[in-house]
């Protein structure tokens, strides 16, 4: 069974830079949740590593998080797929933890966890942040135009990113279309 790890806000669902504070602001980027699915179906397991500064900030607490969580693992359950476990970072950007992306620490948990290495294990995000971390532990950084991932390559079209796909949905399609040719 493979792995792929993927950032939540910008990636799975719509972010906004009020952050998603409640249940009822999250809503699925269309297409993310059906990608999981497929990628479940095709054999690999999901995890997700994401900053949530918005509980040092105060905006919402650990509880309103995992509510959050519920919303989106419900609404992915009913399309058939499933995510097998969360890593968030609760901390500020001035907290200077190890957690924190673009630092590796999440990945470094997730490594740990499930004794694995993560060389060449995809992982998704929409931020150089997340490219950052996914590079630090080896694995394999691919970028997607949703979230904050389109105003990434404007500001940075020199961005070191071989993998740059539309949305989740066009990472699933390549990955599985990987998957079948071995």
């Amino acid at each position: 069974m493979g792995l792929v790890i993927l950032d939540r806000d910008g990636v799975i669902n719509h972010d906004s830079d009020d952050y998603i504070k409640s249940p009822e602001e999250w809503e699925a980027i269309p297409g993310s949740l059906e990608a999981i699915a497929r990628l479940n179906h095709a054999g690999q397991r999901i995890l997700v590593v994401t900053n949530q500064s918005g509980i040092a900030r105060k905006l919402f607490d650990v509880e309103t998080l995992n509510r959050i969580h519920e919303k989106m693992l419900q609404q992915l359950g009913e399309v058939g797929g499933t995510i097998e476990a969360i890593f968030f970072c609760p901390h500020a950007p001035k907290d200077n933890c190890e957690c924190r992306k673009p630092r590796p620490g999440l990945f470094q948990q997730v490594a740990d966890r499930l004794r694995l290495p993560l060389d060449g294990v995809p992982a998704v995000g929409d931020s150089p942040r997340d490219l950052e971390a996914a590079t630090a532990v080896g694995a394999r950084p691919i970028l997607v135009r949703t979230g904050k991932g389109q105003q990434t390559l404007d500001a940075e079209p020199e961005i070191e990113v071989a993998e740059i796909y539309d949305d989740l949905a066009a990472v699933a399609d390549a990955l599985i279309a990987e998957l079948a040719a071995d």
